[in-house]
């Protein structure tokens, strides 16, 4: 392990085939968890080289895109042959930067629908709850009012307007510690994390949840 780290802070091999990860999991130094922890560590030496900053590109992601090209690419790796591994990576670093930037899309065409849709005044704290729902597509009342510093009313009407406008749904059905959460959001994710991902399917969510809404006019509530 201790060659590995040495290897690992090698600023003589570009980052973006560099093997330390390959070499994590030949070690294999854990029970279980090698193959994810070895991934983390891409993205620490791509953190380390500066190479990312705000944002953790998901290589991962395109690595699994086909396990068996990439498990038998380790097996290569292993044998003495660096190159299917190398490969490997160049394509999933690709294949993550053009994912990455399709989930941004499709996180944006949800936002632009969620804020089409609903009815507020133009200074009303629902406009920056809904920019916050991409980060945090699951709040509470109390998150809501210690994020905006706001009253736990004030809080409520906020929530409760979402909910009438098809932006939130209440997942907790109980009168204390509720719960509520961002469907077209959470779709979006969850279509890019098994590979889906596609602006299509969670604008045309978001967008359905408004339309049950009732209709209305930006300025036209008190809220």
């Amino acid at each position: 392990m201790a060659d590995l780290i040495r290897f690992a802070h090698r600023d003589d091999v570009p980052a973006l085939v560099h093997l330390a990860h390959a070499q994590f999991g030949t070690i294999h130094p854990f029970t279980d968890g090698n193959g994810r922890t070895g991934r983390a560590l891409v993205h620490a030496m791509l953190s380390v080289r500066q190479l990312t900053g705000h944002i953790t590109v998901p290589i991962s992601a395109g690595l699994l895109v086909n396990t068996g090209s990439y498990f038998d690419a380790l097996t290569r790796y292993r044998a003495g042959d660096p190159e299917p591994i190398v490969r490997q990576f160049v394509d999933a670093t690709f294949y993550a930067v053009g994912t990455g930037r399709r989930l941004v899309d499709e996180l944006c065409a949800v936002r632009a629908a969620y804020r089409e849709r609903t009815i507020a005044r133009a200074d009303s704290v629902v406009w920056p709850l809904i920019d916050s729902l991409i980060a945090q597509p699951v709040v509470t009342g109390s998150y809501v009012a210690e994020s905006f510093g706001i009253s736990g009313v004030a809080a409520q009407r906020a929530v409760d307007r979402l909910v009438e406008c098809g932006v939130l749904r209440e997942i907790s059905q109980r009168a204390r510690n509720r719960i509520w959460q961002a469907d077209g959001i959470l779709t979006a994710l969850d279509d890019f994390a098994a590979g889906r991902s596609g602006v299509g399917s969670a604008v045309s969510s978001a967008t359905t949840a408004a339309r049950s809404s009732r209709p209305g006019r930006r300025g036209a509530s008190p809220v």
